[in-house]
This record gives C-alpha cells, structure tokens and sequence, in this order.
C-alpha cells in the first residue's frame, strides 16, 4: 500500500476515535455503560444475527460466481466464511472497504478458480449492493419523513443519498459496455510503454471485460442476488431491533429500518474512513435524535454494535491466519518432500505372483 495512502487511512481512523470518544464524553459515559449493563449476556445474540445476514449476502455472491465456478469449488458455505472474513477485515483493520473485497477475491482463487471469473463476481456483486443500498436508503428517507417534519438536515441527508443511484447504475453500464480494464491496460501501456508482460495483462484485461459482459447480461441472476442482498439488509434492521429490545427500549421495525439504511448510507458516503469510526456513531446519534432516542441510548446502540463486529470479526480474521499460515506451510515444505517410494520390479514381480497364488 502507498505509503500516503496508509497515512491518510492513519488519521481517519484517528479522527473518528476522536469523534467517538467526543461523543462518549459529551453523553455521559456512566449513563451509556450503566445502559449497555442491562443488555448482558445477551448482546451475544448478535453475532448469530450478523452471521445470517451474512449467508444471505453471500447467496447473491454466489449466485454471481457459479457461472465461473462449474466444478462447485466454492459452495455457499464457503463463500459465506469469505463473507465473514471481509466484513471482520473492513470492520477491525486499517483498511478501506476495498481491502476486505480484494481479500475476498484471493481467498476464492485459492480454490483453484480463475482470477477473471471471480473479480467480474465481486465487481459486479459491489454494483448491485450500491443500488440496494440506494433503494434501502431511499425507503428509510421515506420513512423519516413519514414520522418527522423535514428540515435543511434532512434535506441535505437526501440530497447525498440520491446521488448514489446514478454513481451505481453509471458503473454497472460502465461494466457492462466500457470495456474498462482493456482501456486502463491500453492507457497505461501508451504512458508506460513497453510490451511483454503488459501484453498479457491486457489479454487478462480482456477475459475480464469479457466476464463481466457475461454477468451483466444475466438480469434474472443479477434481480435475484439484489433479492438476496435487500434480505441481508433486513436482517440488519433485525439487528437493531433486537439490540433496543435487550436495551430496555423496545420500538416498533419502522425505527430499526430507519436507523440501519440511513446508517449504512451515511457509512458509504465517508467509506475512505476506516471501520466508519466515528461516522456510523455520529450517524446513530443524529438519527436517534430525530427518532426521539436520547443521546446515551443511540451510543449505547452504536457501541453495541462495535461489540459485536469485534466479537464477529475477530475469530474471523484469525481463522483467515490460520488459512494463510497452513499455504504458507504447504508451499514451504513441498520442495522437501522426499517422492514416495515406487515398487521396484523385483518387488512387483514377488506381489503379482502372491496374487496369483
């Protein structure tokens, strides 16, 4: 990673634990742990929650793959490990949203499946989560409205919201009739010049392009993840109900779709911040607020949640280790494995003739 790139990823995620911790002082911190004292135990519900929200998402991933996949290297139980392994990776670690995505595409191609096949599947699968996310958003505006009278907050809230959907359908067109990689490889190739191994990576650019043609034109499939993936979200909202319930605030499911597509979006929109610290917080205050959920109640929800990616994402990201270090293993100890002994023909002659016997 670019080292500039590292140190602006550094201070975002030094300025949302600011923010959080801003808004934990300015709240009372007392009052959010004396709040989160009477959930317990039960918090631990989340993490099965969060994990089914997660098989479904990776359904849609799935069904994106198995075109590319013939030989079924990467069943849904699989990809729905890779599933948990991304979210565990863009939660916890220094990384943008992207970094648990390109994660996801080398755990696959560690099955053995082609490189192309599995970029055009999560490249393709990210479009279509942008425009559910537009549409979920969309629903939760209009539920917000629905419940509050709409002020310049609101008004800018819906304003950056509505710009999303024609930023997700310009880059699924885009994949669809850009040939994109081709033309970033040819590009390169002008500035850079040279050919040899930039010949081959515009021959792979091509098989890409190809690939997500290929994906893109399947609009059943692609109507069928989106379906997968707005279920997913739901369960999200799932989440969030459960959560005000062990809370002792119990609340109808129009606030949890409120708070979970409105968070979620607002989390898109600063996604160069890593884990969204100090944005998703600030995003469950603001919107508490408008909900009529005190200041203490919407961090104790959003601490909450940030209990729970810790709880999901950590055994995730150690098993990814353990995955990474039995390769690595593998790879090292291959040149020095000694070659099983085959039989000589003395031997072979001595078993054939106790056979025959």
């Amino acid at each position: 990673m670019n080292s500039r790139v590292r140190l602006w990823l550094y201070l975002a995620a030094t300025c949302g634990i600011c923010l959080t911790a801003a808004l934990v002082v300015k709240d009372g911190y007392r009052g959010i742990l004396s709040t989160l004292e009477l959930a317990g135990w039960g918090l631990l519900w989340l993490v099965p929650i969060r994990a089914a929200a997660l098989a479904l998402d990776a359904r849609g991933w799935w069904l994106m793959l198995r075109p590319g996949d013939p030989k079924h290297r990467a069943g849904w139980g699989f990809l729905t490990w890779v599933a948990n392994v991304r979210d565990g990776v863009s939660n916890l670690l220094p990384v943008a949203r992207v970094g648990g995505d390109l994660l996801g595409i080398r755990l696959v191609m560690m099955r053995g499946l082609g490189g192309a096949a599995v970029t055009a599947s999560v490249l393709v699968e990210i479009s279509i989560t942008l425009i559910n996310q537009f549409l979920f958003a969309l629903l939760g505006l209009v539920l917000l409205v629905d419940r509050i009278r709409p002020d310049p907050l609101l008004l800018r809230l819906t304003i950056g919201v509505s710009l999303a959907l024609p930023l997700a359908l310009s880059l699924l067109a885009l994949l669809r009739y850009g040939s994109v990689f081709q033309r970033l490889r040819r590009a390169l190739k002008n500035v850079l010049g040279g050919d040899g191994k930039l010949t081959s990576l515009l021959g792979d650019a091509a098989v890409l392009d190809d690939e997500i043609r290929v994906l893109c034109g399947r609009m059943t499939r692609l109507i069928r993840c989106g379906l997968w993936q707005l279920a997913g979200m739901l369960v999200g909202a799932v989440e969030i109900w459960f959560t005000l319930k062990l809370l002792h605030h119990p609340v109808g499911l129009v606030t949890p779709l409120i708070l979970e597509s409105l968070t979620q979006a607002l989390r898109q929109i600063g996604f160069a911040v890593p884990a969204g610290l100090g944005v998703q917080e600030a995003a469950f205050v603001m919107l508490g607020g408008m909900l009529g959920l005190s200041g203490d109640l919407a961090l104790s929800l959003a601490l909450a949640r940030r209990l729970r990616e810790l709880a999901c994402g950590i055994p995730m990201i150690l098993s990814w280790q353990w995955v990474e270090g039995r390769r690595l293993r593998t790879l090292f100890s291959a040149p020095f494995r000694l070659p099983r002994k085959r039989p000589d023909s003395a031997d072979r002659i001595g078993v054939d003739a106790a056979d025959s016997t």
